[in-house]
């Protein structure tokens, strides 16, 4: 995909323009909006509640600024996320925390309002802690400016990051800036069949050392498999494979092709385990939980990711009341990520926020949104 080319300043003036009428005109006859951009995640969060008027953000689009040597880019919220990432694999670098994409038409606001990450979530971080700053559009058709294009420009409240898993509840992303990382000299995949039980024990010593681990994913295949990234300085990478092939005769290196489709499947979500549901009225869950969490007996059929940090499940509705309270009691939550494809809007997406976290919740977004323009996917209360 050819980077796209951003508009004139006029032109890119123009639109946020447009779009804040809109805004106002909709807020002053107590109407909704749906915001969207390619709706590659439209799935993902509670549902809309009826068919809305749509502000589609693809209609800015293109690099407004980027500098490889400090490690930025600033780009319009419109943007496709393919045409960014390959503009920085042409300048040797990459978003550490390998966003989904979920389809062709994903967009670079799209991805910092789901604020989603794979498989390199536990090691690079999350989208949050690579946002540095936000243009945005509020409720009241204000275009504010927040952060900036360095670490040091944070000051007070970080409203640039707190955009990230915003669903669209708080405004328009109009640019993002983005600190961006070179991509890492070496890399290899092993493949190591072990239970899950163990998998857990060794996931939890080897984070306590000095290994350049990325990833990893247990699988439930042939008896359990654990398949582990090591990614960074090439001699780093080569010394971890030596000792963990070392510690664990019975694993292997993979091959780079068959490792590359396993990264990118989890990512995408094009995994035959995570793209094939048991039956139609299986959802899949995605389950939050401190990675030391112990093997839950009672779902042995379990992908693993995050160094046990994150835990997918398929099961039907009726089984998540009994996902969730397994979720909180080992201190996390638990999100219906796909509905069933029987019944896809009937039970909530979200865990209910704790009171406190309501009560904060809704202060902010009357804060950016007091007449409620925006129709968003999260669960407030």
């Amino acid at each position: 995909m050819v980077e796209p080319a951003p508009p004139s300043p006029q032109a890119a003036a123009d639109v946020v323009a447009q779009w804040a009428h809109t805004i106002r005109t909709t807020a002053a006859q107590g109407g909704r909006l749906a915001i969207r951009g390619g709706g590659s995640k439209a799935f993902y969060g509670e549902p809309l509640g009826g068919e809305l008027p749509v502000l589609d953000t693809r209609a800015l689009s293109g690099v407004v600024l980027y500098e490889p040597t400090e490690l930025v880019v600033r780009a319009f919220g419109g943007t496709p996320l393919a045409a960014l990432e390959n503009l920085l694999h042409a300048h040797g670098q990459c978003l550490p925390f390998e966003p989904p994409h979920f389809g062709p038409e994903a967009t670079v606001g799209g991805m910092v309002a789901a604020g989603l990450a794979g498989p390199a979530r536990m090691a690079a971080g999350g989208v949050r802690d690579y946002v540095l700053g936000v243009r945005l559009l509020n409720g009241r058709g204000e275009d504010l400016y927040f952060g900036g294009e360095v670490m040091k420009n944070v000051a007070g409240y970080d409203v640039s990051r707190a955009l990230a898993g915003s669903l669209g509840a708080l405004g328009v992303i109009v640019e993002v800036a983005l600190k961006v990382l070179p991509r890492a000299a070496g890399e290899c995949t092993l493949r190591l069949p072990l239970p899950l039980p163990e998998a857990l024990h060794r996931l939890a010593c080897w984070r306590a050392q000095p290994r350049p681990l990325n990833a990893n994913a247990w699988l439930p295949d042939d008896g359990g498999v654990l398949w582990l990234r090591l990614r960074g300085a090439q001699a780093a990478v080569d010394a971890a494979r030596q000792q963990l092939l070392a510690e664990l005769p019975g694993g292997a290196s993979a091959d780079p092709d068959e490792a590359q489709a396993l990264w990118q499947g989890l990512r995408e979500h094009t995994h035959p385990w995570l793209a094939t549901p048991p039956s139609p009225a299986h959802g899949l869950w995605r389950l939050v939980v401190p990675p030391t969490t112990p093997a839950w007996p009672s779902w042995p059929n379990t992908l693993v990711e995050w160094m046990g940090a994150q835990r997918w499940v398929w099961a039907p509705l009726a089984d998540g009341a009994d996902l969730r309270a397994l979720a909180q009691q080992a201190g996390g939550h638990a999100t219906l990520f796909r509905p069933p494809a029987q019944t896809p809007d009937a039970a909530p997406r979200f865990s209910a926020p704790e009171a406190a976290l309501a009560a904060l919740q809704q202060r902010v977004r009357a804060a950016f949104d007091p007449q409620q323009v925006f129709a968003h996917r999260l669960r407030l209360a």
